[in-house]
């Protein structure tokens, strides 16, 4: 997945490969608005921490969709209702 911080306000977030705007899932992800569903975004920078356990989700809140592009995978932009901590922001945003 290309999952990554364009600021500390908007966030790229992609689907799985195979889920197309068509799809019951795609079409859930782009009618948040809409269906009135909230999305919590959630981010960690490795799977498994120094010890080997596994690493720790950060919560970054609520996030709102903002546009979207292609499909399949689907291209999302969501806006967080509250900015990410600059720590958190500058390691999502070197994947990207």
């Amino acid at each position: 997945y290309r999952d990554y911080a364009i600021s500390p306000e908007l966030f790229h977030w992609e689907s799985q490969n195979r889920t197309s705007v068509d799809s019951s899932v795609g079409r859930r992800y782009l009618s948040q608005r809409e269906a009135g569903t909230h999305v919590l975004l959630l981010v960690r920078d490795t799977k498994v921490n120094e010890w080997g356990a596994t690493q720790a989700y950060t919560c970054l809140g609520p996030a709102i969709y903002e546009t979207h592009e292609g499909t399949k995978p689907i291209a999302i932009t969501y806006r967080l209702r509250h900015p990410m901590p600059v720590d958190v922001f500058r390691q999502a945003s070197v994947t990207g």
